[in-house]
């Protein structure tokens, strides 16, 4: 699979952890920045890139990173087409894969240590939609994104 990243200078650390697990785990990625120092940026412009290459299918999955994950995913969910899911457990990961086919996963430096974030981040990519009545769910969703 193809991941997407972005982060904030928040969440430059727990980015640069998630890079080498996707390696580790036999994955490629897209660094979208923010890169290397932890220069203030603005969240936005990196949600906004991760979610338009998830949206527009350039990337099967997306990862975001800042502070708290919060802005991340509500600047995402702003993209149409992206289900960004703030996700601070493995359980809400799994919950976000199952039941509304998130596809990008959103995590906050300051809540999550490293030793969760490689679980989480493991956990949203090895599950699969359930589809059935969360599919008509789903479709609910996409009718009020075209409203």
């Amino acid at each position: 699979m193809l991941i997407a990243l972005g982060c904030d200078h928040r969440g430059l650390n727990l980015k640069q952890i998630i890079m080498n697990l996707l390696t580790e785990i036999g994955h490629t990625y897209k660094d979208l920045g923010c890169y290397y120092d932890t220069t203030r940026v603005d969240y936005p412009d990196y949600a906004q890139k991760v979610a338009e290459e998830v949206a527009g299918g350039q990337a099967d999955f997306g990862i975001l990173v800042c502070g708290s994950g919060i802005g991340m995913c509500m600047a995402a969910n702003k993209v149409r087409g992206v289900r960004a899911a703030l996700c601070h457990d493995s359980f809400s990961a799994r919950k976000a894969r199952e039941h509304v086919n998130a596809n990008i996963l959103c995590l906050g430096q300051d809540i999550v240590g490293r030793d969760l974030a490689r679980d989480v981040v493991q956990t949203f990519l090895c599950q699969e939609f359930e589809g059935g009545r969360h599919a008509d769910r789903l479709k609910k969703i996409q009718t009020m994104e075209h409203a």
